[in-house]
């Protein structure tokens, strides 16, 4: 007997989200499914390079009215038995309602993220005059013609309950939407500090003369880097370094950032998942200083669960969920104050075998409630739903 297939549908092979959509389909693989991730490119390159064994197939996506024709391309690729839709926009789940009611396939979405929280929330609001919808409109570079615009999205919100099943990440999404709590986890079995050894990570990658904070991400300005940044000012030693793995492809933010603090910083690019264990083992630290914005509370930080995987010390923020999910197996600051992140380095070095040891606990903490296994299970038992 063949295999169910789930088309796990993105809205842009080239923004972050495509990260938690890889993440689904390891764990969907895991629990016997087939699995294929399809969706539009708007950009040149694809964010995250897809971890092996899962294929993807993606179609570019273009502004209306163009997105018509790249609409009707893509619909014809998301042929599983099951959709699976991440994030509710029109690119993604607007594509998938259309499939489900067409070829009545049971449909599913997932929301890591709170599209909204990024112009604003509930704050915002479309009241054009005439002559400025007409623009919106008919212009060449006009806003409505961006199939995911802001008042797309607010009606794409209004149908998240024709969604079977509904998985989201975080407290504060699931207040919003309702639905199953699957967090951002982790392969812990790939994810194994035992498996890497710090020093040669750090030889490898030109690291060993410097004490390693390590931001495993892309930089943007709710996630707090700056913070980190004055931090390192403020304690002036020469020998920190702040690792920035893969940098932003949203705009020029990084250069921004080296622009300014250019000698407290090393940029490594950016590497398959597989890749990514070996880098984080070069950290002394990991930095998730998230800032207390909206974005921010409906986010759940991936770079987390690296570090808490790798068993290294995290120092995060009073943020959203980290409070809970780090507890006291990390380093909780407030967010956006650098003197107390300043601090807490200071005395993580000042002690490092203690800050390992809660790394130990993290790590164990990671295995019980983050892993691959643990979010399994959870899908695994909404699947036998249908």
């Amino acid at each position: 007997m063949s295999k169910a297939k789930v088309s796990l549908v993105v809205s842009d092979f080239a923004g972050g989200g495509i990260v938690r959509a890889f993440l689904l389909a390891q764990i969907l693989k895991k629990i016997d499914y087939e699995v294929e991730v399809v969706g539009f490119l708007f950009g040149k390159e694809i964010y995250a390079i897809p971890p092996s064994g899962i294929p993807i197939n993606y179609v570019a996506g273009k502004n209306y009215p163009d997105f018509f024709i790249s609409a009707k391309k893509l619909l014809e690729k998301i042929d599983g038995d099951i959709i699976y839709a991440v994030k509710p926009k029109p690119t993604s789940f607007g594509l998938s309602l259309v499939r489900k009611l067409s070829h009545r396939r049971p449909l599913f979405l997932d929301i890591d993220d709170w599209e909204l929280s990024w112009y604003g929330g509930f704050e915002w609001k479309y009241n054009p005059n005439p002559k400025q919808l007409y623009r919106d409109i008919f212009k060449q570079n006009g806003a409505l013609k961006f199939p995911d615009h802001p008042l797309y999205l607010q009606w794409i919100e209004r149908l998240v309950p024709k969604a079977e099943v509904v998985t989201i990440d975080t407290n504060f999404l699931q207040k919003r939407f309702g639905g199953v709590y699957v967090p951002n986890g982790k392969d812990t079995a790939m994810f194994d500090p035992q498996k890497y050894n710090p020093e040669v990570s750090r030889e490898r990658y030109g690291l060993s003369q410097y004490k390693i904070l390590m931001f495993p991400g892309a930089p943007r300005p709710h996630k707090g880097v700056e913070d980190v940044l004055i931090a390192l000012d403020l304690l002036n030693q020469q020998d920190l370094r702040l690792v920035i793995v893969g940098g932003s492809p949203y705009d020029d933010y990084d250069d921004q950032l080296i622009q300014k603090w250019g000698r407290w910083i090393i940029k490594l690019p950016k590497c398959p998942v597989e890749a990514m264990p070996e880098v984080v083992a070069a950290a002394h630290i990991v930095v998730v200083p998230q800032r207390d914005t909206l974005t921010a509370h409906a986010q759940f930080p991936l770079k987390l669960t690296d570090g808490m995987a790798m068993a290294k010390p995290v120092l995060s923020t009073r943020v959203g969920d980290i409070p809970e999910i780090l507890d006291d197996t990390g380093y909780l600051v407030d967010p956006g104050c650098p003197e107390q992140i300043a601090e807490q380095i200071k005395l993580i070095f000042e002690d490092l075998e203690a800050a390992n040891a809660k790394g130990i606990k993290a790590r164990k903490k990671c295995v019980e409630k983050y892993s691959l296994e643990t979010m399994s299970s959870t899908l695994a038992e909404v699947m036998s739903r249908l």
